[in-house]
């Protein structure tokens, strides 16, 4: 099952430097922060599969943490206010929330306790960090919000698909992205409450591959 995680992350380096030769060419806010956004999904998912192969460092346990269970969903929120938001300020104005945001979590894991049970094949955050502790907490404190306004974004594309048939294109896009997420959220949620490192890693690829296809959906001609 070792396999999925590699490919999450080939799926992710792949999508990521797609959208940062978008973004050197053409400018566009929000596939310059998706871009961002995969290559930490990228990091998230080689630092599962090393720490899988070979068993966890800290290292590589708190970049999983921070980049995956932390980071992923808030950037990808950010990439579509900046795809939809009609008013720049405001997502400017999200943009530099993230980024402090951002500074915090990076301290709050970089400093946080690392227990014993680091020396599992497949070990969960709360058992890691302390069920409770602030490194732990970070995870449903920055996705959960983050989740919702991906899901928000989508349904307010879809309405305004309804009056702007050109429009279509970035609402199917962006329902994607908000599936291949939810993917990542139920998959990787529920392989983590059973110990299951395979539906864990299985979610990982699938939702990186729909995000990828939404993208290329919202953006194409």
């Amino acid at each position: 099952m070792i396999a999925f995680p590699i490919l999450a992350a080939l799926v992710s380096v792949a999508f990521g430097l797609h959208l940062l030769a978008r973004f050197a060419r053409r400018g566009r806010w929000h596939e310059g922060v998706w871009s961002i956004a995969m290559l930490m999904y990228a990091a998230a998912s080689a630092a599962l599969a090393l720490g899988v192969a070979d068993g966890w460092t800290q290292a590589e346990f708190r970049a999983y943490w921070l980049f995956g269970a932390v980071l992923i969903v808030p950037y990808l929120a950010l990439g579509e206010g900046y795809l939809l938001l009609r008013k720049r300020w405001v997502a400017h104005l999200l943009l530099g929330l993230v980024l402090v945001a951002t500074a915090w979590a990076l301290a709050v894991i970089r400093d946080a306790t690392i227990g014993p049970a680091l020396a599992e094949e497949f070990p969960l955050g709360r058992d890691v960090f302390g069920g409770g502790t602030a490194a732990h907490r970070l995870a449903q404190l920055y996705s959960f919000p983050a989740y919702f306004l991906l899901l928000f974004g989508a349904v307010l594309s879809a309405s305004r698909m309804r009056r702007s048939p050109e429009l279509k294109a970035k609402a199917n896009g962006t329902a994607l992205i908000a599936l291949g997420a939810t993917i990542v959220a139920i998959g990787s949620g529920v392989g983590a409450g059973f110990g299951s490192f395979a539906l864990f890693s299985t979610a990982l690829a699938a939702g990186a591959a729909v995000m990828y296809w939404g993208f290329l959906v919202a953006t194409r001609r």
